[in-house]
């Protein structure tokens, strides 16, 4: 038994369900609270649709804002709690003759295999009697005159009467459903020409059929109105499966989560229950193949875990007892049971979500202009077929209905429309799988101008860690002893230099972090150093201490450079000479990009000499380098690059760098740094590979050149075919095959980016 559409909307009114597909904006008082949905619009074929389903949501008294966008089939609506329910304005949504369910509804993918399969048996059925047809039409066309009679030409027509009938009302049903849902209500989309056309040609021919001395006696188009029906199909099919594989990187990533999860009792036993049950110190358990559903503690067992899309860090990791695991990471090996810390909106998978399905909805400029130009379009082409049958008529009656077929069926907005959303979807979910977020999709279009490149130098170019480079020691004291001694003391401070020499120290050691060196006491003084006592087997102890020039009582090195000294009761025992740890990949990235043409600059909040060193190191030419600065001063520098008419693209973590990543024409994150909800950037470098800088640079001008060479067969196709129909030229099923083919091939194009292959892994 199904559920009434209506009573299940009504159950989405519980605020309980609200957080499965909303999550909350911003309070207001006594007036309630700002709701921000995603859902999936199931019914929509062009961006006609789109419009007419932005407009059902915005008449709804309660919905601020509504975006919807045709190549992700999803809507993004905005709303008041105190003023409407998701009944209400999803109903809405529904009285316009489609369907708005939850972007993680179970059933959603249940209906669009369902919507898949039945394409399939119309294209089937269309494709069967189409070729049966034409071999009934075969002899018409070939004959000569007298070869075939008047009794078997009508026989023939009888026969492909009766052969059309399934394609009519079993193939052609959505198109004849849907054009009358746009009649009843008054409005237009790119299925009303298409069925008219349809319509039309089946009427005429039947007419033809049944009356062969009547008006339309020599007009049969059977054959035509089959193929053109059989193109159509094809082209619908092929798209709803190639718009599933662009858009479903996106969609696979959003929905990762689990329905359910098991919750284990105090007496050990498990439950299912439902996601949104599970709260903070709940016990869960997590099996292999399964994805972790909130951030949390293992508290018993170990495995490997997948953490690809919240760091970008594709080989597994090892997880065990006390290790953190996060929600959205998939379990590889073992099961484990996890105490639950952080739920729902909380989580950093929630945070992605939240940046993805914004960048789903998202229309760039170019799509924005080509979705408003849809309807003028459409009415257009009703207005051209009507004049173009009126021109004919005097000549051919028959022939001026079938041009004006030909104009209805060849004129689609459809390849327009998806032109730029097709190819920009597919580059976001290349980018998703490799790590990088993309919070607008109208960022491509303005990275694929970039020709300068501003990095920030902490964070960015380098990690936030020090490394030792070489040991300086007193007459006597070897560079490992002094080096395990340091680290006896270093692993008691949370500090940098100390972790660095922590680090060294076990580097060069082995199995044994100090070399057998202990700490028995540390002192820690902020800022300053440490001193503590340290021992080795068969050795006297030795108070020393590990920190700055003064804290050690020794002199000072001469020269610029991060130093850190060792001293005992005699006095100086080592020098410890650091520096910034720069990324490996750091030079490789500048040369790429000044290899495609982009000039580099450094904007650094450091000193002017360690600017100019690590500028140095990674390929930076020293006019492009400017130490010392604030964030006003870095803000400052952008805009006087802006000034020179250069496009500016900005790199930063994010911590200090919110008012230039704001500033910059486009802007980069790495997303580790700093919460996403509260990043600047249009896109988020989740694992901080500057290597993804790069690819998603070469990314948005392959993008770039997609989207043109689509607007170009758009364009073109439209202003070919179009005189062609009008002039007569352009037979129905010809037609049917251009439209088809118009919409698949930009797809298909677009389809060309998800193969994109980044430099670092052609190197």
């Amino acid at each position: 038994m199904q559920l009434d559409p209506v009573a299940t909307l009504h159950l989405l009114d519980d605020p309980q369900e609200w957080s499965a597909f909303s999550r909350p904006v911003i309070q207001q008082g006594e007036q309630g609270g700002l709701w921000e949905s995603s859902v999936v619009v199931e019914g929509m074929h062009c961006a006609a649709c789109t419009l007419t389903v932005e407009d059902a949501l915005l008449r709804t008294a309660g919905v601020h804002r509504a975006q919807v966008s045709l190549a992700s089939r999803r809507a993004r609506v905005i709303w008041s709690d105190a003023q409407v329910k998701p009944s209400a304005w999803m109903q809405a949504v529904q009285d316009s003759g489609y369907r708005a369910v939850p972007a993680n509804d179970v059933f959603a993918s249940e209906r669009r295999k369902l919507e898949t399969r039945q394409a399939l048996w119309r294209w089937l059925v269309a494709g069967f009697c189409m070729m049966q047809i034409m071999m009934y039409a075969y002899p018409a066309y070939t004959a000569h005159p007298g070869d075939l009679s008047a009794e078997m030409e009508h026989l023939l027509r009888w026969a492909s009467w009766v052969l059309t009938l399934p394609v009519v009302f079993f193939s052609c049903g959505p198109f004849f459903r849907n054009a009358w849902r746009d009649v009843v209500r008054m409005r237009i989309s790119m299925d009303l020409p298409v069925a008219l056309g349809m319509l039309i040609t089946f009427v005429v021919s039947t007419a033809g059929t049944f009356e062969p001395d009547g008006i339309f006696g020599h007009a049969v188009y059977f054959d035509s109105l089959t193929m053109f029906v059989f193109f159509l199909l094809s082209g619908r099919w092929l798209e709803l499966r190639l718009r599933d594989r662009t858009a479903g990187a996106l969609e696979a990533l959003m929905n990762r989560l689990p329905d359910s999860v098991e919750r284990l009792q105090p007496d050990g036993s498990g439950e299912r229950v439902a996601l949104r049950r599970v709260a903070v110190g709940d016990l869960v358990r997590i099996y292999p193949g399964q994805s972790f559903v909130a951030d949390g503690v293992i508290v018993q067992g170990e495995t490997l875990v997948d953490e690809s899309l919240l760091s970008g860090e594709s080989r597994p990791l090892v997880r065990g007892l006390g290790a953190h695991v996060l929600s959205g990471s998939h379990n590889l090996s073992s099961t484990v049971d996890v105490r639950v810390e952080r739920v729902g909106a909380d989580t950093r998978f929630a945070e992605i979500v939240a940046l993805m399905e914004d960048a789903s909805v998202n229309k760039p400029l170019a799509a924005q202009l080509a979705d408003r130009l849809a309807k003028p379009f459409l009415l257009a082409v009703l207005v051209a077929a009507v004049g173009a049958c009126v021109w004919w008529w005097s000549r051919n009656p028959g022939h001026a209905v079938m041009v004006a077929v030909a104009v209805l069926v060849v004129t689609c907005p459809c390849a327009l429309s998806l032109a730029t959303p097709a190819a920009v979807l597919a580059a976001a979910g290349v980018l998703a799988r490799s790590g990088v977020l993309v919070r607008r999709l109208q960022a491509f279009e303005t990275l694929a101008a970039v020709d300068t490149l501003v990095f920030d130098k902490t964070g960015t170019l380098t990690r936030d860690a020090v490394v030792l480079v070489c040991v300086r020691t007193r007459p006597g004291v070897l560079d490992a002893q002094a080096l395990a001694m340091a680290g006896a003391l270093a692993r008691h401070s949370l500090h940098p230099v100390s972790r660095a020499l922590d680090a060294a120290a076990t580097a060069a050691h082995g199995d044994k972090p100090v070399g057998e060196w202990t700490c028995t006491t540390a002192t820690e003084v902020v800022g300053q150093g440490i001193t503590g006592t340290v021992a080795q087997p068969d050795t006297p102890n030795a108070v020393l201490r590990l920190g700055s020039a003064a804290f050690c009582g020794v002199s000072p090195e001469q020269g610029e450079g991060l130093y850190a000294y060792l001293s005992d009761a005699a006095g100086w025992l080592a020098t410890f000479a650091l520096q910034e740890d720069i990324r490996s990949e750091s030079r490789a990235v500048v040369a790429a990009l000044m290899g495609e043409g982009v000039r580099v600059h450094m904007l650094s909040g450091d000193r002017a000499d360690a600017a100019a060193r690590v500028a140095a190191q990674v390929g930076i030419a020293a006019a492009y380098v400017r130490g010392g600065c604030s964030p006003d001063d870095k803000l400052a520098a952008l805009r006087q690059l802006q000034a020179q008419g250069r496009v500016v693209a900005m790199v930063g973590d994010g911590l200090n760098d919110a008012p230039v990543l704001a500033g910059a024409n486009v802007s980069f994150v790495l997303g580790q740094a700093v919460p996403l909800a509260q990043a600047k950037a249009d896109f988020v470098v989740m694992g901080g590979q500057l290597w993804s800088v790069a690819q998603t640079l070469l990314l948005s001008r392959r993008t770039a050149s997609v989207v043109r060479q689509n607007l170009w067969w758009a364009l073109i196709y439209n202003a070919a075919c179009v005189p062609l129909a009008v002039m007569g030229w352009l037979p129905a099923w010809l037609a049917g095959l251009g439209m088809a083919a118009s919409s698949l091939l930009v797809v298909l194009n677009a389809l060309r980016l998800t193969r994109f292959v980044s430099r670092e892994k052609r190197m």
